[in-house]
């Protein structure tokens, strides 16, 4: 079963960093990416930019809305992500605990499913 790890950061937290503490906590997600490889769990990871860079696309009667990063309403950002492959939840939970970024974020963990389910 497939599982994505969303690391959901703090808006602005990044900027509060020191540019070595930033390379840091980079480092400490990679290594965790690179265990998860070793173990066969990991399916594919990446960070992404901050919401700054963000573009948003709506499209509502046929019209295109972009509306440019970063957003006002927004708390939290996805600051990355590891896609897994799980055999259960729990393994999934468990591995979401051990994640580095826990300690400054959330890590929401999501199963896939199409999107008719509930």
């Amino acid at each position: 079963m497939s599982y994505l790890l969303l690391i959901m950061e703090p808006i602005g937290q990044r900027s509060e960093r020191t540019l070595e503490a930033g390379h840091a906590a980079y480092d400490a997600m990679v290594r965790f990416g690179d265990d998860l490889k070793a173990r066969g769990l990991l399916v594919a990871s990446q960070s992404l930019a901050s919401t700054e860079e963000a573009v948003r696309v709506e499209v509502r009667g046929g019209e295109r809305r972009f509306i440019d990063g970063p957003f006002a309403e927004a708390k939290e950002m996805v600051g990355g992500f590891y896609l897994l492959n799980c055999e259960r939840e729990d393994e999934a939970l468990a591995i979401a605990a051990e994640c580095p970024a826990a300690q400054w974020c959330t890590v929401e963990v999501r199963r896939l499913a199409p999107c008719y389910e509930s």
